[in-house]
């Protein structure tokens, strides 16, 4: 009995190879339809190009897994791909079953249908399982149908229909296929390299004097540093930012410093205006040299001494 598959469910296979066959209703302004397979390791990508098997490259070097010519059936045209799964080498981990547009999108393709039957079995026996794909946009040109994986000791197949409308070149270059002279909208021209081979990249790395060195950061300068002498130099208000060196600058030029002279000593300032109705003090004479052998007036009493006498002359004052 067929198991109906709808899209993300999986089941377990009872049978150890398979046949992998994509049905679709041909007729006027209908595109014509490829299977191709990829086979993946757990990173999800091929191991090299030969990974990728489609009409121009109908068989993996293993011979394990087999593009099948396509067939014109009473339902409709086939294509099919053939794996036997137990022989599989450790390394691939599933293997994709995708289909591709060739003159037009998959909304122009009726009945898109994946059956799964057991490898060698007729072309009217009845299917293990059955896949009705359809279109999620109409846009497609490419889709991934299903998968067969490993699960422990066995292998099981999941139904996907993933479409892309970049067509079946960037399917497998999303998968590691490097495509070259490739259609975006058709199927690649043929193999070429592997994603990760020897080879040298399609794009050349940056010049040289283009790349920063990550041994020499610039280094900040402060703006006319070197034209303020040390003396002159403000205090910073805050700390600096961290790992930026406050640079000393150069000495400037010997120059001759001017010599500081002391300032003469500020006069009495203005009189301090009277209090109202109170009696001022008197006022502060200016401080003056000493005369010499002259008695200096008492502060608030301007008159002079009437009982003053002059001191006694010394012979070097007399007879003048």
């Amino acid at each position: 009995m067929t198991h109906a598959m709808v899209k993300g469910s999986n089941v377990q296979l009872e049978t150890a190879a398979v046949r992998a066959v994509l049905c679709w209703s041909s007729g006027p302004g209908v595109p014509d339809v490829d299977a191709s397979a990829l086979l993946l390791d757990e990173s999800g990508k091929v191991t090299c190009d030969d990974d990728f098997v489609f009409y121009n490259q109908p068989e993996h070097p293993s011979g394990v897994v087999r593009h099948l010519p396509k067939s014109q059936e009473p339902g409709g045209l086939r294509d099919t791909i053939e794996a036997d799964l137990p022989a599989l080498g450790p390394g691939v981990d599933r293997v994709l079953i995708a289909a591709s547009a060739d003159g037009g999108t998959f909304a122009d393709v009726r009945q898109l249908r994946l059956l799964l039957l057991p490898a060698g079995a007729s072309a009217d026996s009845e299917p293990l399982l059955r896949f009705d794909i359809e279109p999620e946009t109409g846009a497609e040109t490419a889709l991934i149908c299903g998968e067969v994986y490993r699960r422990g000791d066995g292998w099981k197949f999941r139904a996907l229909g993933q479409g892309y409308d970049t067509g079946l070149a960037a399917l497998t270059t999303e998968y590691g296929v490097t495509v070259e002279d490739a259609d975006a909208d058709g199927p690649p021209s043929g193999a070429g390299r592997a994603a990760g081979s020897d080879t040298a990249p399609d794009t050349a790395p940056p010049p040289a004097s283009t790349v920063p060195s990550p041994t020499q950061p610039a280094q900040p300068v402060a703006p006319d540093e070197a034209t303020v002498p040390a003396v002159m130099m403000p205090r910073p208000s805050q700390d600096p930012e961290p790992d930026f060196p406050l640079v000393a600058p150069a000495p400037a030029a010997a120059a001759t410093q001017p010599v500081a002279t002391p300032m003469a000593p500020a006069g009495p300032g203005p009189a301090a205006p009277p209090h109202y109705g109170h009696p001022q003090p008197p006022q502060q004479p200016p401080a003056t040299q000493p005369a010499y052998g002259y008695p200096q007036p008492a502060y608030g009493y301007p008159q002079p001494d009437p009982d003053f006498t002059l001191p006694p002359q010394g012979p070097q004052f007399q007879n003048r």
